[in-house]
C-alpha cells in the first residue's frame, strides 16, 4: 500500500527519527511517501540526512521528500504528524522568565499556567494557519496527529476551528503505567490499566493484574519505592489526597495545581534535582537549550553511530505509527489519546478535549464511553479545562481580556499573584512575544503604553526561582555524550520547529 506522511516540524532529529523508524516497521508500509518540513533548514538537512541513512541500511527504497514550503509537504498527505514549537526558544524563555519576576516558579510550562497559556496563544495562531494549508492541499480524508504542547489547547482549536480531524497523542500515559508496575515488581505487560481524564492530568481509575485490583496498595507501594517515593512526592501526595494516581511527571503536575510551588522556601519540599522533569525550576527550558547546543555539535559523531534498525522489538510506543497502522492494515490497536470528549467522560464538558482509551481498527478511532470520573477528580479537570476553554477563544479572536482572565482562573498563577500583578505580567508577556501573536496587535499596542507609563507593580527582577540549574555548556556535556545524548532525546520533541510566517 502507499500513502503520503507529512512531518510537520521534522528537524527534531531524535523524535522525527524515532517516528519514522516505528511506521516503516509495519511491514504493509514499505512504499509509503515521506515528507519532511521544518522552517529551519539546516535542521531539516541534518534530519534528512540521518533518517534517509537509516531508511537505506534498513534495505528500502523510500526518498524522503525535505522542504521548508509547508504546503509542498502537505500536498495529498493522508496523515500529518505535528510537532511544532511556535517561537522557538527564544519565545520560550519568556514563558519561563517573565513569570518568576511575579513569584510563578515553573518547571516545564507548555501545558498550563502562564507559560503553557502563553506558548498556548503563538501555537493556536500557527495550528490555524496549518490546517488552512491542510485544508486546501492535502487528501480529503487526512488525519493531523498533534504532538505540540500545550496538547489539549491546541487540539481543540484545531477541532473547533480549523476545520480539520485532529488527534492529540502524548507518552505520560506509557511512563506512569510503567511506574505502577514496577512499585509491584511486576511486567508492564501484565497491569491493565484504565486511564482518563485531560492531559497531563489523567488518572489511572483502574489498575489490575490478572483481575486483582492494584490501586487501594498504590501509595503505600509508592511511599515505599526507593526511588519514587524520592522524586514523585507531588504525584504521591496527589494520590493520598484524591485516591488516584496521576499520569504526568512530578515537575509537570506540580505547577498545574496550586499547593506545591505556591511559595518559594517550600518549592525544595516537594521537588527532587536529579532530573530536570522532577521539578527543577526552568528545566524543561534548560535541556531543551542544552539539547540544541549538543545536536549542533554533536550531529557528525550521530551519522558514525550504527543506523536505527527496523524491527518489532526496536519499536517505540508512540501512538502515531500505530493508529495509521491500525486505520490501513485493520489491526487492532488500542492506546490512550486525546479527542473532544462528547460524552465519553461524563462529568467533563463535552467540548473539552480529553484524553482516554480508544481503539483503533479500518473502521476507525472508536472511544468507548469511560463514564464519570470520581468527583474530586473531575473537580480538578474541570479547573484546567475553564482555563483552556478561555485561552482557546483568546487565541482564536484576539481577545486579550480572556487571555488575562484565563491567566486569573489558573491555579499556580492564580495562588500567587494578585490581579494587578496579573494583569501587568500579560501586558509584559504580550509585548515580549509580539512577532509570534498576530492576532494581538491593538492589544500589544496598548500593553506598550500601560508598561511605558511608569505606574507599574513591583516585580522581583533578576528571580532565578527555588531550584533552578546552570545550562551546561558543550564542553561540560561532551565529557559524557551518553548522558548528553539522553539528554537531548528528552528534549527533542516540539524543539525549535516552527514560527509564525
Amino acid at each position: 500500500m502507499s500513502f503520503k506522511v507529512a512531518f510537520i516540524g521534522a528537524g527534531s532529529i531524535g523524535f522525527t527519527r524515532g517516528l519514522l523508524r516505528d511506521l516503516l516497521t509495519v511491514a504493509e508500509f514499505k512504499n509509503i511517501e515521506v515528507s519532511f518540513m521544518d522552517i529551519n533548514s539546516h535542521n531539516l538537512e541534518m534530519v534528512t540526512e540521518l533518517c534517509q541513512r537509516d531508511i537505506r541500511e534498513n534495505g528500502l527504497q523510500i526518498q524522503i521528500q525535505p522542504t521548508t514550503d509547508r504546503r509542498e509537504a502537505l500536498e495529498g498527505a493522508k496523515y500529518v504528524f505535528c510537532t511544532i514549537r511556535a517561537g522557538g526558544l527564544e519565545a520560550f524563555a519568556t514563558d519561563v522568565d517573565i513569570p518568576l519576576k511575579y513569584g510563578v516558579d515553573q518547571c516545564v510550562g507548555d501545558t498550563l499556567c502562564a507559560g503553557g497559556i502563553m506558548y498556548g496563544q503563538r501555537g493556536i495562531a500557527e495550528m490555524l494557519k496549518i490546517c488552512r494549508d491542510i485544508r486546501e492541499v492535502a487528501a480529503p480524508d487526512v488525519l493531523l496527529l498533534n504532538y505540540s504542547n500545550p496538547m489539549a489547547m491546541l487540539t481543540w482549536a484545531c477541532n473547533k476551528y480549523g476545520g480539520v480531524r485532529t488527534v492529540g497523542l502524548c507518552h505520560g500515559v506509557q511512563h506512569g503505567h510503567q511506574q505502577i508496575a514496577d512499585v509491584y515488581g511486576l511486567e508492564k505487560k501484565d497491569v491493565d490499566i484504565i486511564c482518563a481524564g485531560i492531559n497531563h492530568q489523567t488518572w489511572y481509575i483502574s489498575a489490575k493484574h490478572e483481575g486483582k485490583d492494584l490501586t487501594k496498595g498504590l501509595l503505600e507501594a509508592f511511599e515505599k519505592h526507593p526511588e519514587f517515593s524520592r522524586t514523585e512526592k507531588v504525584r504521591i501526595d496527589m494520590l493520598r489526597r484524591f485516591g488516584y494516581y496521576s499520569t504526568e511527571s512530578n515537575g509537570h503536575l506540580s505547577e498545574y495545581v496550586p499547593w506545591y510551588r505556591k511559595r518559594a522556601d517550600e518549592i525544595m519540599d516537594w521537588i527532587d534535582l536529579g532530573s530536570w522533569i522532577n521539578g527543577e525550576t526552568g528545566g524543561y527550558l534548560r535541556v531543551c537549550t542544552e539539547g540544541r547546543n549538543w545536536f549542533e555539535t554533536d550531529f557528525p559523531n550521530w551519522m558514525k553511530d550504527p543506523a536505527l534498525v527496523y524491527s518489532r522489538e526496536n519499536r517505540g510506543e508512540e501512538h502515531g505509527s500505530y493508529i495509521i497502522e491500525g486505520l490501513e492494515t485493520g489491526r487492532v490497536y488500542r492506546g490512550h489519546f486525546n479527542v473532544v470528549n462528547n460524552g465519553v467522560i461524563a462529568n467533563l464538558p463535552d467540548d473539552a478535549i480529553i484524553e482516554a482509551p480508544g481503539y483503533v481498527d479500518r473502521n476507525g478511532i472508536s472511544m468507548p464511553a469511560v463514564g464519570e470520573l470520581p468527583l474530586g477528580l473531575a473537580a480538578v479537570c474541570n479547573v484546567s479545562i475553564s482555563v483552556q476553554r478561555l485561552a482557546v477563544e483568546a487565541a482564536v479572536h484576539g481577545d486579550d481580556q480572556l487571555l488575562r482572565q484565563a491567566f486569573m482562573l489558573d491555579p499556580l498563577v492564580g495562588a500567587v499573584c494578585n490581579p494587578k500583578e496579573i494583569w501587568q505580567m500579560v501586558d509584559e508577556m504580550l509585548v515580549a512575544g509580539e512577532k509570534w501573536l498576530p492576532q494581538y496587535g491593538t492589544s500589544i499596542a496598548a500593553a506598550k503604553e500601560r508598561l511605558a507609563s511608569g505606574k507599574l507593580v513591583p516585580t522581583r527582577d533578576g528571580n532565578e526561582g527555588a531550584a533552578r540549574l546552570k545550562v551546561k555548556t558543550v564542553g561540560e556535556m561532551q565529557q559524557d555524550r551518553q548522558a548528553a545524548n539522553k539528554n537531548a532525546g528528552e528534549s527533542d520533541k516540539g524543539k525549535d520547529r516552527e514560527k509564525v510566517h
